[in-house]
């Protein structure tokens, strides 16, 4: 894709922004209708021509006029038409001004409330397509503003919107927006979502108050905007544009008057002054009104945050962003703070075009984001990472032989040894089966693999470091942070990701060197202590001692052993076998024993199962790094 759109279809006002893939930093917004803000209206003459914008509010011999449909899209299955024929008009609009061009590589992301489950997102994403839309993809329109304040450069925000929990407050004119965001995802609340509660409320009282104090004119006035829905409609935009031109500057217009003069064109024409100062100021706000049960804008403002904090199971936001027009009345940002008195509040400096921004950039985002999974499941899929793994093994089996002989000797071989020494093992040719099962089972123990991760934590540095040089370039290509494909940040947690299971990487035959070396120290120990039986005080172990050195006077060393291994040794001579001596023998050889197996990892190592343990850690690797791609979503801004 060349070229991104984001189309912010509001409930009273509507915007198109356009940014393309290289060279541009800010999306810039497209007028249509004339105006890069314009009215959510649009009227079908006899003909069957599309007018939009404000041209469709007073536009003379005309078959149908629809104004404010957004907001009834999940109540009035008829709102869906109007919503096309909307879409279409623009569409046209946007074809006409060679804006967009048939068959042209782009995408249009269209915003939604937060509030709509994926059913009504989906629906409304088949509208826009149905008009004819290139590829079209549906946004929460919170989100949208969130990803216009990340890329803003005004707002250096992007590491919180990244790193913390971020509460969106997007004022429409219809509803008020709440999305909770953690991580640059949204997380689903229990309450709130959407509120019924807009600055078109403030636009209607404004009005009112204007034409309270249109002297002569006044019921004229008052029973045109009651027959003309439209007239009523292009009244209140007026309203709402002297509204936020008033709060963009309070203290200006607390000193200075604040007023524009419309023409209505309905049955005669009639002029129509509007007015804000503080006085109707405060109304827009405190004034209570049957639409919303008695009550005024502030108090249901401050129960809907309210109802949001009170509905957030995770951390409460470090940051709220304001957007939508309202959001530059200073009053918000004190409400705010009044409910989240710990949060940061900001808002963007031109909040009614930051959706359809925020929208156009999500195009570009989601591109880079389909490139550069593209690009990594290449390096995935290549024989790279196995290679980087396939260098570093012998290191690993080296540590974890390191970090295994000693254990299994306190572990296995003692309690073995105990097991001989009391006579539950009959003979010492029968240790090395049970050694091999035991040694065997403690391989396999969560224990085992808690003790690897030490070892592993340590040796995947390297690895990993050597992998950043295929990783980072593939995140600074496509403006994704690098370190979203790092894996050093596993290494800070001791529950670490890549695992290892000790008994595939140690086949039996590997570990006959230990074992054999464990029942060598049993003989060498029984044979040394038989020696020196002469020379204690009991008789019978005299005995004993004098028949063991004829034994081996005859038959030399190596035959003596081999009959030791089959003998069933009486369990008093086992009981003096100190157990000390046995430990003591094997810490002295513990060393030799390593030695022996670096040799052996060296010279015999059984090339399949270090090829199967390259390939389990590749994969391992290969899917942690798939995970950490799937949660890349909002780059930092530049």
């Amino acid at each position: 894709m060349d070229r991104f759109f984001g189309f912010d279809l509001g409930d009273a006002e509507s915007a198109i922004a356009r940014l393309y893939k290289e060279d541009q930093v800010i999306p810039e917004m497209i007028p249509v209708a004339g105006e890069k803000s314009f009215i959510t209206a649009y009227a079908q003459t006899n003909s069957g021509e599309i007018i939009i914008g404000e041209k469709a509010c007073y536009a003379d011999n005309v078959a149908k006029r629809r104004i404010r449909f957004k907001s009834r899209f999940l109540t009035d299955g008829g709102s869906a038409g109007d919503v096309k024929s909307f879409a279409a008009g623009v569409l046209g609009q946007l074809y006409g001004s060679g804006d967009i061009i048939q068959n042209e590589e782009t995408s249009v992301y269209v915003g939604c409330p937060a509030g709509w489950d994926r059913n009504a997102r989906e629906h409304y994403r088949e509208i826009f397509e149905s008009a004819g839309y290139p590829p079209v993809r549906i946004i929460s329109e919170s989100r949208a503003a969130m990803v216009s304040a990340c890329q803003s450069k005004h707002l250096q925000i992007g590491v919180d919107i990244l790193s913390k929990p971020v509460l969106v407050v997007d004022i429409g004119s219809s509803t008020t927006d709440f999305a909770y965001i953690m991580g640059g995802k949204e997380v689903e609340m229990r309450t709130a979502g959407e509120v019924m509660l807009g600055g078109g409320l403030m636009d209607e009282i404004l009005l009112e108050e204007s034409v309270a104090d249109a002297g002569l004119f006044k019921k004229k006035i008052q029973a045109d905007l009651e027959e003309s829905e439209p007239w009523r409609t292009y009244a209140e935009f007026a309203a709402r544009r002297l509204k936020e031109k008033y709060f963009s500057d309070e203290d200006y217009w607390s000193r200075n008057k604040c007023v524009e003069s419309i023409m209505l064109h309905y049955n005669l024409p009639l002029k129509l002054t509007l007015k804000i100062d503080k006085s109707i100021a405060d109304k827009l706000v405190n004034k209570k009104i049957k639409k919303l049960d008695n009550r005024s804008f502030r108090e249901v403002f401050m129960e809907s945050l309210t109802d949001v904090k009170d509905s957030i199971t995770g951390k409460q936001p470090e940051l709220i962003f304001l957007t939508g027009g309202v959001s530059k009345m200073p009053a918000v940002r004190k409400w705010c703070s009044e409910v989240f008195t710990d949060s940061v509040i900001i808002s963007a400096t031109d909040p009614e075009f930051s959706v359809a921004r925020g929208l156009a950039y999500c195009g570009r985002i989601d591109e880079d984001l389909r490139e550069f999974k593209e690009d990594l499941d290449k390096l995935v899929h290549s024989n790279t990472i196995e290679d980087i793994v396939g260098k570093h093994i012998t290191k690993l089996y080296k540590d974890a032989v390191d970090t295994l002989v000693d254990p299994i000797v306190k572990q296995v071989a003692l309690p073995i040894f105990e097991k001989w020494r009391s006579g539950e093992i009959s003979k010492l040719s029968d240790t090395d089966v049970i050694l091999q099962q035991d040694i065997a089972a403690f391989l396999s123990e969560d224990s085992t693999r808690e003790l690897l991760a030490g070892p592993i934590t340590s040796w995947l540095r390297p690895v990993i470091e050597e992998l950043e040089e295929h990783t980072v370039p593939i995140c600074i290509r496509h403006r994704v942070p690098y370190t979203a494909l790092s894996l050093k940040s596993y290494l800070s947690v001791s529950d670490i990701d890549i695992k290892v299971n000790a008994k595939e990487m140690f086949a039996i035959n590997e570990m006959t060197i230990l074992i054999d070396s464990i029942v060598t120290a049993l003989l060498a120990i029984l044979m040394s202590t038989l020696g020196f039986i002469p020379f204690f005080a009991d008789p019978s172990g005299i005995m004993v001692g004098i028949i063991t050195s004829i034994v081996i006077l005859f038959l030399g060393k190596d035959k003596m052993q081999e009959m030791m291994l089959t003998a069933d040794i009486p369990k008093p001579m086992r009981r003096l076998v100190p157990k000390s001596a046995f430990s003591s023998r094997m810490d002295n050889i513990s060393a030799d024993v390593k030695e022996a197996f670096y040799k052996s990892l060296e010279q015999e190592k059984n090339d399949e199962i270090s090829q199967r343990m390259v390939e389990e850690i590749s994969a391992q690797i290969q899917h942690t790094l798939v995970k950490m791609a799937e949660v890349v979503e909002i780059p930092l801004g530049r």
